[in-house]
C-alpha cells in the first residue's frame, strides 16, 4: 500500500502569457487560442477552456496521453539532455557524479553493445533458475532475484509505521502479478479478455526469443498463468488498498515466523541483507498465505517458468531492441495504445533519472529554478494555509472540538519547495560498462542497501523527498504530515512568474489547497498531526463527512468514461475530494488576495474566470481509450475531462462567474452538490 498521495501526471503546455491587468503590469497567463469558445461553458466547460489546445495537440504516436503535464515533462527532458551530454561528452573525474551520469547515460545510447549481448547479461541467473531441482530450492532464488530489483511472489518496503509515525517499519505487501490489477486475471469482460489472451501472447513470444521450442514456451505460459492467477484471487483491489487500516498488520518478527510459517523468512532477510529484523507489518494477509501453499504445492517446474518469466519481463527493458520491443508491444500498444516506443536518448534521460535522480536534481535546479520562485511559492503556501483554516472554521458540519485539532494539524504542516536541504550520497554507486543490465542491478542493489541502512530499525527522516526535484508533480504524505512541490512543477501553466493572482491561484494555488486538503480527505483524515494512524474526530464528525463524501463517490460514479465503461468513484474519492477541497481553498485565497491587490477584467474575463480557466488548462489533454480503460481499474486520479467537468459542477462560484444556470449540461442542482470544504 503507498500512502503517499500524488497529483496525476497530466500533460502540460507552455502557456502563453497574453494580456494584463492592474496587478503591478502582470500578466493574466490566459491565452484564447486555448480554447473554444463555440462550446458553451455550461455545457461542457473543459472544452470551452481547453478544446483550442487539445486541437492544437493531436497525440504522437509515442503517447497515450498527452497534455499540459506531459508537455511540461518534454521540456525538462530537453533540459536535463542537455545537462547530461555535456557530461556525457568531456572525460570526468574518476568516481564523481558527473562521470556516473555521463557514463551511464553513454551506456544507455549503446545500443549496439545491447543488441550484441542479446540476453547474455542474464544468462547466470536463467542458468541458476534452470538447475532447481526441489521446492525447497525456489524462494533462495528468488530472494536472489528480489535483492537484484526483480520482484518475486510478494513485495516489501521500509517506511514509516503508520500507528508509530517516527519509527520506520518493514512492510510485507502483495505482489506476483504480471498484470497491473487483479481484475485483468478475474474479469470476463470481452476487452479484459482480449488483454490476458495478449499477454500470454506476449509471454510466449519472450520464452521464444530467449530460446525456448514453441512447445515449451506455451507450457510455461500456462504455469505462469496459473500462478499469477491463483496470487490475484486472494490480491487485494486498488480501491480496498485505500483503506490504511485494512492493510495494515503489525507483529513481531516471531509472530511473523508463526502466523506465516510456510515462507522461511530467516533465509530471505538474510539475502536481503536485512539483519536483526525486530517488527514487520503484512498488509494483505491473504495474498501471503496463497503465496505459502504455492511454495509448499505447486510442482518445482511451475515455479521456475515463473522465476524465469519475472526476470525477463523485469529486463526486457535493459537487453536488446528485439527484447525491448517485444515488451513495449504489450505494455505500451495493447495496454495503453500507444503506436510507438519513446527515442533512445529519452530513455537514457529516463534511466540517469530513475537511478540518480537527486544527483542529476542538484544539477537542474543549479540551473533552471531561481530562488524567487521559492519564496514567492512559500507565500502562496502561507496563504492557502489560512484559506483552509478559515474554510475548516466556517463548517457547520463539524464539531468544534474536530476544527481545534484539524486547525492543529494544519499548523504543523511541513512545507517542502523546490529541493530537499540536503542531497544524497552517491559515492557508493558502481556504474562501468559490462552492461545496461548490470548497471541496474547494482543500482537496485545500491537502494536496496541505501534502505536497510538508513531506514530500517531505525526513525524516520523527516527531511526525505520522496520525489526528484525536477518531478512534474507534487505530494501530501500523511505519516510525516508534509506537502511536497518540486521544482519541476513550479513552472507555466502551473505556476508563472509573470502572471497575477488569478492565474497563479487558479493553477498552483489549487494545487497546494489540493495536496493541503489530502490531510482531511477520506484517508488523511484518519492521520493525527504527528501522522499516526488514529480517530481524532468527536463523535459524530466522521459520519457526517462520510455522508457528505458519498455524494461526491456517487456522482463519480455515475459517469460513463467510455461507452459501457463506469468511472470509479469509490477508488478516485480521495483525490477528488482534494481537488473540491483545493478548488474552494484556492477561490477563497484568491477573494482575501484581491482585498489588498484588486484585479480588473482583462482579456474579456473577469478575475474569477481567469481563475477557473487556468485551474481547467491545468487538466487539458488527450488520451487513447485503451488508456481510459486501463486508468480507470487502477488510477486513483480521476481522467483530466473529469477532474474539470465533474469538480466545478460542485463550485458555487463557477456558477456565479460564467452565468450558469439549470438546463445547461453540467448544471447540478444546488442541493445535490457536495458541501465539504
Amino acid at each position: 500500500m503507498n500512502l503517499k498521495h500524488f497529483l496525476s501526471f497530466v500533460a502540460l503546455a507552455s502557456l502563453a502569457t497574453v494580456g494584463c491587468d492592474t496587478q503591478s503590469g502582470l500578466k493574466t497567463g490566459i491565452d484564447p487560442k486555448n480554447m473554444d469558445q463555440t462550446v458553451k461553458p455550461g455545457d461542457n466547460f473543459y472544452d470551452y477552456a481547453c478544446g483550442g489546445w487539445r486541437k492544437a495537440h493531436p497525440l504522437s504516436p509515442e503517447y497515450a496521453r498527452f497534455g499540459t503535464f506531459e508537455e511540461l515533462i518534454e521540456n525538462n527532458n530537453k533540459q536535463l539532455r542537455g545537462l547530461i551530454e555535456d557530461l556525457a561528452a568531456t572525460p570526468q573525474a574518476e568516481g564523481s557524479l558527473a562521470q556516473k551520469i555521463g557514463d551511464l547515460y553513454n551506456i544507455v545510447m549503446d545500443s549496439t553493445k545491447q543488441n550484441q549481448d542479446g540476453f547474455a547479461p542474464i544468462q547466470a541467473d536463467w542458468d541458476a533458475i534452470a538447475a532447481i531441482r526441489d521446492r525447497k530450492e525456489v524462494l533462495p532464488a528468488m530472494a536472489g532475484l528480489m535483492r537484484k530489483g526483480v520482484g518475486g511472489y510478494f513485495g516489501f518496503y521500509i517506511d514509516a509505521d503508520v500507528k508509530n509515525s517516527k519509527m520506520n517499519l518493514l512492510q510485507i505487501t502483495q505482489g506476483g502479478l504480471g498484470l497491473p490489477e487483479r481484475e485483468y486475471y478475474l474479469d470476463n469482460d470481452s476487452a479484459t479478455v482480449h488483454i490476458r489472451e495478449a499477454y500470454k501472447a506476449y509471454m510466449e513470444k519472450m520464452f521464444g526469443l530467449r530460446g525456448c521450442a514453441p512447445a515449451e514456451a506455451k507450457e510455461k505460459t500456462e504455469a505462469v498463468m496459473a500462478i499469477e492467477t491463483r496470487i490475484a484471487g486472494p490480491t487485494y483491489s486498488a480501491t480496498k488498498q485505500r483503506d490504511p487500516e485494512a492493510n495494515y498488520h503489525k507483529m513481531t518478527y516471531d509472530g511473523l515466523l508463526k502466523d506465516y510459517a510456510g515462507i522461511d523468512w530467516h533465509l530471505l532477510f538474510d539475502t536481503l541483507g536485512m539483519k536483526d529484523v525486530k517488527e514487520v507489518s503484512v498488509g494483505q494477509p491473504e495474498p501471503i498465505h496463497e503465496v505459502e501453499k504455492i511454495l509448499a504445492e505447486t510442482p518445482v517446474e511451475d515455479q521456475k517458468a515463473y522465476l524465469q518469466w519475472r526476470l525477463l519481463n523485469a529486463s526486457a527493458p535493459y537487453l536488446s531492441d528485439e527484447a525491448r520491443a517485444c515488451r513495449f508491444d504489450f505494455y505500451g500498444r495493447v495496454m495503453s495504445g500507444k503506436q510507438q516506443d519513446q527515442p533512445r536518448w529519452k530513455k537514457a534521460v529516463n534511466t540517469v533519472n530513475g537511478v540518480m535522480g537527486e544527483g542529476l536534481g542538484q544539477l537542474y535546479v543549479e540551473k533552471y529554478f531561481p530562488a524567487a520562485a521559492k519564496e514567492r511559492m512559500l507565500k502562496l503556501v502561507e496563504h492557502l494555509q489560512k484559506s483552509l483554516a478559515a474554510r475548516i472554521q466556517a463548517q457547520e458540519w463539524m464539531s468544534e472540538e474536530t476544527k481545534k485539532v484539524a486547525l492543529e494539524k494544519l499548523d504543523a504542516f511541513y512545507v517542502k519547495v523546490g529541493y530537499p536541504d540536503k542531497w544524497r550520497d552517491y559515492s557508493g554507486l558502481v556504474v562501468k560498462d559490462d552492461s545496461y543490465w548490470a548497471n541496474i542491478v547494482r543500482s537496485n542493489e545500491f537502494d536496496l542497501a541505501y534502505a536497510v541502512e538508513h531506514k530500517l530499525n531505525q526513525p524516520v527522516d523527516p527531511s526525505e523527498w520522496y520525489m526528484t526535484p525536477q518531478t512534474v508533480n507534487a505530494y501530501y504524505n500523511p505519516t510525516t504530515n508534509e506537502i511536497c512541490f518540486p521544482a519541476g512543477i513550479l513552472q507555466p501553466p502551473f505556476f508563472n512568474m509573470e502572471a497575477d493572482d488569478a492565474c497563479n491561484y487558479g493553477a498552483i494555488g489549487v494545487v497546494i489547497g489540493h495536496e493541503m486538503t489530502h490531510g482531511f480527505d477520506d484517508q488523511g483524515r484518519r492521520f493525527d498531526k504527528n501522522g499516526n494512524l488514529t480517530d481524532w474526530w468527536a463523535p459524530g464528525d466522521a459520519e457526517r463527512f462520510e455522508a457528505r463524501a458519498k455524494v461526491m463517490k456517487d456522482f463519480y460514479d455515475g459517469i460513463e468514461v467510455l461507452p459501457g465503461l463506469q468511472a470509479n468513484g469509490a477508488l478516485t474519492l480521495g483525490e477528488n475530494l482534494a481537488d473540491h477541497g483545493g478548488l474552494m481553498v484556492a477561490y477563497n485565497a484568491l477573494q482575501e488576495a484581491m482585498k489588498e491587490n484588486p484585479l480588473a477584467e482583462a482579456g474579456g474575463f473577469t478575475p474569477e474566470q481567469r481563475f477557473f480557466l487556468s485551474y481547467a488548462y491545468v487538466w487539458a489533454d488527450n488520451i487513447r481509450d485503451e488508456e481510459i480503460r486501463s486508468r480507470t481499474k487502477s488510477d486513483p486520479h480521476a481522467l483530466g475531462r473529469w477532474r474539470v467537468n465533474g469538480a466545478l459542477p460542485h463550485i458555487d462560484a463557477w456558477y456565479e462567474a460564467f452565468g450558469i444556470k439549470e438546463g445547461d449540461k453540467l448544471f447540478v442542482p444546488k442541493a445535490e452538490r457536495v458541501a465539504i470544504w
